[in-house]
């Protein structure tokens, strides 16, 4: 852990999109989250697949350290934290991943290899098409750090 303390949350409404969200953090920053793989994913959030009405219901929870439908369905600030900074690419830039497989002097094709994905995504995330995952992120990092030994 590094001891940096997560922003809470300060600020929820959906969003435009289906199974989205608007949410602004107590530091300044404001992100619009996509959190249907989540509610796809999980049986708590059935009702969430359900009614779109319960949706757009979301508030808050107390001390904004999550966000809440009702007395069964939330949401912690932290998954909603990391998501958000997968989604805006902020655990590495698309300019930064290429230069990354660059100064490995890798293909497509063997840095794909290395991180256990397809070509496609690995091209994907380099065109910045897709939001590159905090742990496709961590990889590339730990790739480097066993390199250097």
């Amino acid at each position: 852990m590094s001891g940096k303390k997560l922003p809470r949350i300060v600020a929820v409404s959906a969003g435009k999109k289906p199974q989205t969200l608007r949410i602004r953090w107590d530091n300044g920053g404001e992100n619009s989250v996509d959190v249907s793989g989540a509610i796809a994913t999980y049986r708590v959030y059935a009702p969430l697949r359900r009614s779109a009405t319960l949706f757009r219901n979301v508030r808050v929870g107390e001390l904004g350290t999550d966000i809440v439908w009702n007395d069964e369905i939330d949401m912690s600030a932290d998954t909603l934290w990391r998501l958000a900074q997968e989604q805006s690419g902020q655990t590495i830039s698309a300019a930064a991943f290429k230069r990354w497989r660059e100064k490995k002097a890798m293909t497509l094709d063997s840095a794909a290899a290395a991180l256990g994905l397809s070509r496609r995504m690995v091209a994907y995330y380099e065109q910045g098409s897709k939001p590159i995952p905090r742990v496709v992120a961590l990889a590339t990092f730990a790739l480097d750090s066993v390199a250097s030994r």
